[in-house]
């Protein structure tokens, strides 16, 4: 098989693989204070420490949890509940509704629960947020703004926001500015310092770390208030036991990412153009969405090196999805989170895209594995898997057309 999906999940790093194991060979509760316990904590402060340097930030703004979807619940919904105890009338959330939908579906129940209102910001064709947008979105009534949410790059489209504008907009009225970089962290500049965000989410599975390992930044002076109790562990806003295997293999898969990403970004670009290149050749009807990547925002690029994100027209891309598996090439329509169901993707409709030209989705993304041999059975299987879905889907128009007659 061909992988071709790693904005879903990358394959595990085999040093992370090592360093797990070798933790988990150690018995000790982080929280404990005999020997095993201190040996625990020492491991837990050491990947910590180690990730607050490659990030960026200072070892007391690393916070451990489960994944990018609980960083990303603890900073809107931990934000947003602290503005309003600070103040009522800081009632308004800024966000694009491209966003993943573990920040979506969190602002949404903030609205229908918490009496928050939901400020949908506009994005450009690429799908990005310019900060003169922000401005104009915070101007209609500063004071009541919690907090502003844009995801660093987009999940889908690979479409890259400038998160160090953005905060300096937010703050300049006093907003807290939160960014997903679930994908944006190994293949683009993420500095938590420099950036200005005051909160950021961050997955251990989309770098070559485990499954359940993810990071939240978050400034020591930021207000947040906990969704769990039990506890005073990661400052008080995420008890519980401490996972000392998932942060030792963490911090592994944190400093390689960092240390690899010049040459891999070199890597990935090159292989998705010639991807795209190659398969805009041998099918017809084929487009890029998002960013083209030839520009630099925040001192990397406008585009996510490793996505390609095509629009085939004539066919759905579920049924190319499953036609391309069963030729050995695994890739998506979009993000596994919503994998099966059967409304087009979000973000596209967010776009403007009417949907049945957002149904043609196909997201290919490349990671740490990737070669060129993965572009060659790409580029071998589409023509065929994309000639079969077009006719379904024209035998299909012609079965809808029989019965509506």
């Amino acid at each position: 098989m061909t992988y071709l999906d790693h904005a879903a999940t990358t394959p595990v790093l085999p040093q992370v693989v090592e360093a797990v194991a070798a933790a988990l060979r150690q018995t000790g509760n982080a929280s404990s204070l005999h020997a095993a316990g201190r040996a625990a904590r020492r491991r837990v402060e050491e990947a910590r420490e180690g990730i607050a340097e490659d990030l960026g930030a200072r070892p007391s703004e690393v916070l451990f949890t489960s994944g990018g979807t609980e960083a990303d619940n603890l900073a809107v919904q931990g934000l947003f509940r602290a503005r309003r105890a600070a103040d009522p009338g800081r009632r308004r959330i800024l966000v694009p509704a491209l966003e993943h939908h573990a920040v979506l579906d969190t602002v949404e129940h903030l609205a229908a629960h918490e009496g928050a209102e939901i400020g949908w910001l506009e994005v450009d064709d690429f799908g990005r947020v310019h900060a003169d947008t922000l401005a104009a979105a915070i101007a209609e009534n500063p004071g009541d703004v919690a907090l502003v949410t844009v995801m660093w790059a987009n999940n889908e489209i690979g479409t890259v926001n400038p998160v160090r504008e953005l905060a300096e907009v937010a703050h300049r009225h006093g907003i807290p500015l939160h960014t997903d970089a679930v994908q944006a962290v190994g293949t683009l500049p993420v500095h938590f310092a420099r950036s200005g965000a005051d909160a950021l989410s961050v997955s251990g599975h989309k770098i070559g770390g485990t499954v359940g390992t993810g990071l939240l930044l978050l400034r020591r002076e930021a207000a947040v208030r906990p969704l769990a109790f039990g506890g005073g562990q990661e400052r008080g806003l995420r008890p519980g036991t401490l996972d000392v295997a998932g942060a030792a293999g963490l911090a592994v898969a944190v400093h390689d990412a960092v240390m690899h990403r010049d040459e891999r970004v070199a890597t990935l670009s090159a292989l998705r153009d010639d991807l795209v290149r190659r398969v805009s050749a041998a099918v017809g009807g084929v487009r890029l969405t998002g960013d083209s990547g030839g520009s630099v925002v925040d001192g990397g690029p406008s585009r996510l090196p490793g996505n390609a994100h095509l629009l085939v027209a004539g066919c759905e891309g579920d049924s190319l999805l499953m036609l391309l598996d069963a030729a050995g090439v695994e890739c998506s329509t979009g993000s596994a989170c919503t994998a099966g169901v059967s409304r087009p993707s979000h973000v596209l409709l967010g776009l403007g895209m009417a949907e049945r030209e957002a149904r043609g989705a196909l997201r290919v993304t490349l990671g740490h594995t990737s070669t060129s041999s993965d572009v060659d059975a790409l580029v071998a299987a589409i023509a065929p898997a994309v000639s079969r879905a077009r006719d379904a889907a024209a035998a299909a128009a012609r079965r809808a057309a029989a019965v509506t007659r």
